[in-house]
């Protein structure tokens, strides 16, 4: 039964696992955990763990049975999907300097995911490795991929990183946990349907060096018994670094597995907070005070809002960028565009100000102030204008222009309806072939993409600005992009996918969501307008980010870029983290994979390079890291993604 009901909240998160022994009764492992104290499913030993392969005494075929815990029939398909984990054997070391152990870890590895795949199960946990060095575990795993159809398999890591001022004499037995993750991974070439298990301990590290893991597959997140605190009543809780970090893994669909025995033996029944059970089967099964712990965690956190509910499907999913100039948008993208309530408040608010600023009050009553929107769509700026006209209490004269002749069929019937017919003119024409019959005093556009210039404004307004007063105001009256190193396995696993370099060298946009952002932003390019004669919009930068020291290693899949934009003095509209303009989806972030990622040190600098390259019919990006090691330079004269002039 999940965990309770959180508005909006439609994860995997709701559901919490169950850490068992070997039990060769699995109906009554299912029937004790989840029918009588409430969990949602078992991890649960798939082989006795007695069972060596180089003791098996063999029949006089040759053959022997193997010690799984029951048939595949004493549960039915679903139950065996739906409701069990398989653990592997935790014994098993197949890096072992004992050749037998070794060998003996191989077969019953490869045995019990067999046997894992033949039920139909959805994951198997595998167990921690034994040492730093992991190599032949690693290979066995991969091997095991290479035909492993639908099961996941989740690596069991425990969360340890040992902080610089606790170094002692005999550290160098210490080791940061994610570094053994890292090897892994990387030995087992990024594949997809290899995760992470989480152990969390007692004691965690700095919150950079578990903010990392967001941009891992952590799958589950394994709590033993032993990490709870006890209250005043003598109940579980968890301390407040553990209830922080116990929220986010809700907040990425991580799910919480209860490990070890009962260390709270006063917590014999506790106040029923998510599930309907009676008090009696509280009392049989002891990890149900530690559950309902769990439950009033999850219960306590905020619905999603109301934002974050439509942005839910878009998470983490790569999308092309538009592309406006080559492209007519269909009518459903100017509808979602035009929901954004916020972004077209802004735009009131800097088009109110301009006014109040081309025209004193004592002439508001006879002045006629020209203003042009540029890409006026189906009439949202148009509308955006005329309510900041009659809030100043100013005159306007307005030209719509709008390329997109489909477009241009609802503006006339928008002018129409709303009686604007003497105040609007419409204009179907590209504003870059435009010859405009007078000069504009205020230029409005909204031609801005996730990274500010990449869907080519300065290209568009180089051709509008043609047009305005040589004291003229144009909104936006500026635009920077920003970039920030991150940590995104899945994105960079979806782009792996298509096993093309064309993939690696495109830009998308996407709601990043799983993601570790491992240093702050970085400005990279800004545009002004109207724009200094003679600048070009090519552009060069060179960023050097320097990783936190307390972040431990990390891995950089790619680059998430964003845009903040002023329109007209303080009125400010973007996306960048810590200045981003609140309740607003217009845009998502951009994201610009690496072909290889890099691994980075804690302390050491991440330099990048980024091009904006110009061409007759084309404008395209080009990138590459120079440190700590080189990449490649991705979309070289932008033979794998461009936009269109």
């Amino acid at each position: 039964m999940p965990l309770g009901e959180r508005g909006g909240d439609k994860t995997e998160s709701r559901y919490c696992g169950v850490e068992t022994e070997f039990s060769d009764d699995m109906p009554h492992v299912l029937a004790f955990n989840l029918s009588s104290a409430g969990f949602d499913f078992v991890i649960a030993p798939l082989m006795d763990p007695a069972y060596r392969p180089s003791l098996v005494q063999k029949d006089i075929f040759g053959s022997a049975v193997l010690p799984f815990a029951g048939s595949d029939l004493v549960l039915s398909p679903s139950q065996w999907s739906s409701h069990v984990v398989g653990k592997i054997s935790p014994w098993i070391d197949l890096d072992s300097e004992d050749e037998i152990l070794r060998l003996d870890s191989e077969t019953t590895l490869k045995q019990e995911i067999s046997w894992a795949s033949h039920l139909s199960l959805q994951a198997c946990l595998l167990p921690a490795p034994k040492g730093t060095t992991c190599a032949n575990y690693a290979r066995c795993v991969n091997q095991i991929l290479q035909s492993l159809s639908n099961v996941q398999l989740w690596l069991r890591i425990p969360v340890v990183k040992p902080d610089d001022d606790s170094i002692v004499a005999n550290s160098d037995t210490l080791v940061d946990t994610w570094e053994i993750w890292n090897s892994f991974r990387l030995l087992c070439e990024h594949h997809s349907q290899l995760s992470v298990a989480l152990d969390i301990l007692n004691t965690l590290p700095s919150e950079n060096s578990l903010a990392r893991w967001f941009g891992e597959p952590v799958r589950a997140a394994i709590i033993n018994t032993d990490s709870f605190l006890t209250n005043a009543r003598g109940y579980p809780c968890l301390s407040k670094r553990h209830q922080k970090l116990i929220t986010g893994f809700f907040d990425h669909s991580i799910q919480i597995i209860i490990s070890g025995n009962s260390v709270h033996p006063k917590a014999k029944v506790v106040a029923n907070v998510s599930h309907n059970h009676s008090g009696t089967d509280s009392q049989r099964h002891p990890l149900r005070p530690y559950l309902d712990y769990v439950g009033y965690l999850y219960q306590k956190m905020d619905p999603l809002p109301e934002q974050e509910r439509f942005e839910l499907g878009y998470r983490d999913f790569l999308q092309a960028p538009l592309q406006p100039l080559m492209d007519n948008l269909e009518a459903q993208t100017y509808e979602t565009f035009e929901k954004d309530a916020m972004k077209y408040i802004q735009y009131q608010r800097a088009v109110c100000k301009a006014l109040l600023d081309r025209v004193p009050d004592e002439e508001a009553s006879v002045k006629v102030t020209v203003l042009m929107v540029v890409g006026a769509g189906r009439g949202p700026l148009v509308r955006a204008s005329l309510q900041a006209a009659e809030e100043t209490g100013r005159k306007i004269k307005v030209y719509a222009v709008e390329k997109n002749p489909n477009a241009v069929v609802t503006l006339h019937a928008l002018v129409k309806l709303e009686g604007w017919e003497d105040i609007v003119t419409i204009v179907s024409s590209d504003m870059r072939c435009w010859n405009a019959p007078e000069e504009a005093d205020i230029l409005v556009s909204e031609l801005l993409g996730s990274f500010g210039d990449n869907e080519l404004s300065p290209e568009c307004l180089d051709g509008a600005e043609r047009f305005l007063k040589q004291d003229g105001i144009s909104i936006p009256s500026s635009y920077t992009s920003f970039l920030q190193p991150v940590t995104a396995s899945k994105l960079y696993n979806d782009v792996k996918a298509h096993k093309d370099l064309a993939h690696f060298e495109t830009a998308y946009v996407v709601k990043i969501h799983n993601a570790a952002r491992l240093a702050p932003s970085q400005a990279v390019f800004t545009f002004t307008h109207p724009k200094p004669d003679k600048e070009s919009n090519q552009r060069y930068k060179k960023l050097q980010f320097v990783m936190p020291n307390d972040t431990g290693s990390a891995m950089v899949h790619g680059f998430a870029g964003y845009f903040d934009a002023t329109l007209y003095k303080d009125v400010h509209l973007g996306i960048e983290p810590s200045t981003a303009t609140p309740n607003m989806f217009s845009w998502f972030a951009i994201f610009f994979p690496l072909r290889s990622p890099i691994c980075v040190d804690p302390g050491s600098t991440l330099e990048v390079n980024f091009w904006r390259c110009c061409g007759p019919k084309k404008v395209w990006y080009e990138w590459c890291v120079t440190s700590p090691s080189s990449s490649p330079i991705h979309n070289s004269n932008g033979r794998s993604y461009w936009v269109g002039l």
